[in-house]
């Protein structure tokens, strides 16, 4: 059960852009930890994966179902999205410490051209485009019992079950070849106001 506090907090999102806002809004937690939506609340900061985590709990406060797609990478961080459905199109909430990997309109008629609007838009410090495949839409109600919306353990688990998934490449070994790097114009608005310190940095 939800607290009133929680509950009065959760009665202001109306909307899928609600969740993100309030994403965009908190500090981006830069511990090596996963924390449930109900710390998320209280806490008012998130990761990546906390993110993802917090805004498939509201999303199923809102009538969707609590989905999260894994985004692997090469030489860079991976990305959870949280994902979701209005008629036959997908959209999708993130918690990014960069401009780009965050909300994307439900207009996308696959999953996969959901995750193809990321791609010019994810790469490494040293601009190297670094998306390399994504899971199917994982529904959390899977691990409903050990209530992973408020718990106080780590939730690390769900995390180690999305490495353990299947997951689709985006693009053939001869696509990556031809790969170029993200100009400096793009980088910069990117990474504007990013905590880099946070992020993945290859050797050159």
């Amino acid at each position: 059960m939800w607290s009133q506090s929680e509950t009065e907090f959760i009665q202001t999102i109306k909307k899928p852009y609600d969740i993100q806002k309030f994403l965009d809004s908190v500090p981006y937690n830069p511990k090596a930890e996963c924390r449930s939506p109900r710390k998320v609340i209280a806490e008012q900061k998130a990761h990546c994966f906390e993110g993802a985590l917090f805004a498939a709990a509201m999303l199923r406060e809102l009538g969707f179902k609590p989905l999260i797609v894994d985004m692997m990478s090469e030489n860079d961080d991976d990305h959870v999205i949280a994902v979701f459905r209005i008629g036959k199109n997908w959209g999708a909430i993130a918690k990014s410490n960069t401009t780009a990997l965050r909300f994307r309109e439900p207009v996308y008629r696959s999953l996969r051209e959901l995750i193809m609007s990321y791609f010019d838009f994810y790469f490494n410090t040293l601009g190297d485009k670094s998306l390399r495949s994504f899971s199917r839409a994982v529904d959390l109600t899977r691990f409903d019992r050990k209530n992973w919306w408020q718990t106080d353990a780590d939730l690390e688990y769900i995390g180690d079950y999305l490495t353990r998934i299947a997951h689709t490449p985006v693009m053939d070994s001869e696509s990556i070849k031809n790969l170029q790097r993200a100009d400096q114009k793009l980088m910069d608005a990117v990474f504007l106001g990013a905590n880099t310190d946070g992020l993945f940095k290859p050797e050159e």
